[in-house]
């Protein structure tokens, strides 16, 4: 679900940014971008989804069934 706000224009900035070492949620405040929708929309890009499956719950969850405590 989005609010339908365009981002594309935003893309390139956002990236850039954060791939020189800015805090993400910093870039999309500066960005102008508040809205949980948008936001969700450009961190969890293709670029950004290995990064956020490393948190994902079923992940987790077999990684604890099989006695990996490191979780990685």
């Amino acid at each position: 679900m989005t609010c339908g706000a365009p981002l594309g224009h935003l893309w390139e900035e956002f990236r850039r940014r954060v791939e020189a070492g800015e805090d993400p949620s910093k870039v999309l405040d500066d960005l102008g971008v508040y809205r949980y929708c948008c936001r969700r929309t450009l961190y969890t890009s293709v670029v950004y989804i290995e990064q956020v499956a490393s948190y994902s719950a079923v992940r987790v969850n077999r990684l604890r069934v099989e006695g990996r405590g490191d979780l990685q």
